[in-house]
């Protein structure tokens, strides 16, 4: 094999893609990727060590943060940006060491090949192929770290959202390199659990966070139609879950004549009061991320790619893309920010060069329901619960993907009784949010609280219910969870609720091959997840 990865849920069958990534992720880019991983354990190590002898070296933690998130699924297909992220991650390493030395700090103990790695740029896709997950052979071991790295990789993630809004979290940032240094450690199952569910905690906390960065930023969600059709103006179309670069776009397109639409993750934005100010804010265009090809093609304007959710582009509208952030794409021209600012001209110059989008359908979506807007309803949400008009939540939240099994979300939303209700938040949503299963007495049976990360929103909800019924336990809620994964920011919202104590999750359409049968094993018998399976046995068992 040229390359290991298993990291998503669309692993070759089920097991790893061993020559090219289902996302299109080539083998010297994954062995890349593996590099930089290894690169950044190595950091994390003699972070460790700065920390525990009280030295300070500015600047690890965002780089560990944003390292990390340039490997997510579906981030960053260009060796070259690779590279240099490896490059600049192993200069901070021999700068932190450097920084022990002068402090005649002995580090003999710190004997993983991580901290003393050498060799130029053009050994990097060869170690990382040996450095990977295959290097690891006890598959127990293998399984609870990849389950923490993978966790660790959608908290970064997250992390780096909030502190594009100048949200930063001490705490955060020190589990990042605690984290990924226990990765190189000797520990028991037991201790590897252990950071496994302090991985949830972080999560929650992080979430937390981020959603305190969006809504100090915009103001809280609120319930909002958000437009599926178009205008007769050329238009930007914006993907991806990054905020602060849509507002920077917005405000650079005031009065331009461009129009903006957001497409998969993106949509949410329409739900906070702040970009409502903005004319030429149009409206949704599309569906969910795997979908592009078709959507970016007939949109006819460019695309701005803000974070994850970038599929290999094709060459019909290859020179409209532009990736910015951590996104990246070989021959892709990339937007760097310039003091904190970034510069959209050449974007908003290509747009007017363009056609309008062709329409792809008509009509509105309902969204908004994060949890400052269903806890203003909360009288009436309880009020229908112990009138009897609503018997089940179920939590549909998660990411989507191209497999055609993902249409078991879209049945089981189907064939879910008209006293249930469906609780959202991810780009799963679109195997659903356009179906007519209308409202129980004006609430509507789909709410959809926001982007995957607003999945906290949903766990918030579910504890203010819990206090509310005054109930001890939150699995004593008439509340399911069905979700759906992809990649790795979905193991964080997983890790989250396992951490908040939530019991019996439906996962899927598989299970993550990055988990052995005995941690398998742990996670029913500790937690009872359970994979998705007949869709009437499931909603049978849903909802009784």
């Amino acid at each position: 094999m040229s390359m290991f990865c298993f990291q998503c849920q669309e692993a070759l069958k089920n097991t790893g893609c061993t020559k090219k990534g289902v996302c299109g992720k080539t083998d010297d880019v994954a062995n890349l990727q593996d590099m930089l991983v290894f690169a950044v354990k190595g950091l994390s190590v003699l972070t460790q060590k700065a920390q525990q002898n009280n030295i300070n070296v500015d600047g690890v933690a965002e780089l560990i943060q944003n390292a990390l998130f340039v490997t997510v699924t579906n981030v960053n297909f260009d060796a070259a940006a690779v590279t240099q992220w490896i490059d600049t991650v192993l200069k901070k390493r021999d700068t932190v060491k450097a920084a022990l030395q002068k402090a005649s700090i002995d580090i003999s103990d710190l004997t993983d090949e991580s901290v003393s790695w050498t060799g130029d740029s053009s050994l990097y896709e060869a170690k990382g192929a040996t450095a990977g997950v295959l290097s690891q052979e006890n598959e127990d071991v293998r399984s609870l770290r990849e389950l923490l790295i993978y966790g660790v990789k959608g908290i970064a993630a997250y992390a780096s959202h909030a502190a594009a809004l100048g949200k930063t979290s001490t705490d955060v940032y020190d589990f990042l390199s605690e984290a990924m240094a226990s990765t190189t450690q000797n520990l028991s199952q037991d201790e590897m659990i252990a950071m496994v569910l302090k991985a949830g905690e972080v999560a929650v906390t992080t979430m937390a966070l981020l959603d305190e960065a969006n809504t100090t930023a915009y103001g809280n969600p609120e319930i909002t139609e958000v437009n599926l059709g178009v205008r007769g103006n050329p238009g930007i179309l914006i993907s991806g879950h990054d905020l602060k670069d849509l507002e920077e776009l917005l405000a650079q397109t005031k009065g331009s004549g461009v129009d903006v639409y957001t497409h998969g993750e993106m949509l949410p934005a329409h739900y906070y009061p702040a970009f409502k100010k903005y004319d030429n804010f149009v409206g949704n265009y599309g569906g969910a991320w795997y979908d592009q090809k078709a959507d970016f093609e007939a949109f006819n304007g460019p695309i701005l790619m803000t974070t994850n959710c970038l599929v290999p582009p094709s060459s019909s509208y290859r020179d409209r893309v532009y990736t910015t952030g951590v996104a990246g794409f070989t021959g892709l021209a990339h937007i760097d920010a310039t003091n904190g600012k970034k510069d959209f001209s050449v974007v908003i110059e290509k747009a007017k060069t363009c056609d309008a989008p062709k329409e792809l359908e008509t009509g509105k979506l309902v969204g908004g329901f994060a949890h400052a807007q269903v806890l203003a309803l909360a009288d009436k949400v309880i009020e229908a619960v112990k009138a009897g008009a609503v018997k089940k939540f179920v939590v549909m939240a998660g990411c989507d993907g191209r497999q055609s099994e993902r249409e078991y979300f879209t049945d089981v939303a189907k064939a879910l009784p008209d006293n249930t209700i469906i609780l959202t938040a991810g780009c799963a949503k679109f195997r659903y949010n356009k179906l007519p299963l209308g409202d129980i007495g004006g609430i509507p049976r789909i709410l959809d609280a926001g982007q995957c990360n607003d999945s906290y929103s949903l766990a918030v909800v579910a504890l203010k219910l819990k206090e509310v019924f005054g109930l001890d336990d939150i699995n004593d809620l008439p509340i399911e969870y069905d979700i759906a994964w992809y990649e790795q920011k979905a193991v964080t919202v997983l890790l989250g609720l396992l951490y908040l104590g939530v019991k019996g999750i439906r996962l899927g359409p598989t299970l993550p091959a990055f988990l052995s049968p005995n941690v398998v094993k742990v996670l029913v018998e500790n937690f009872d997840i359970k994979p998705t399976g007949d869709v009437a046995e499931d909603v049978k068992a849903m909802v009784g």
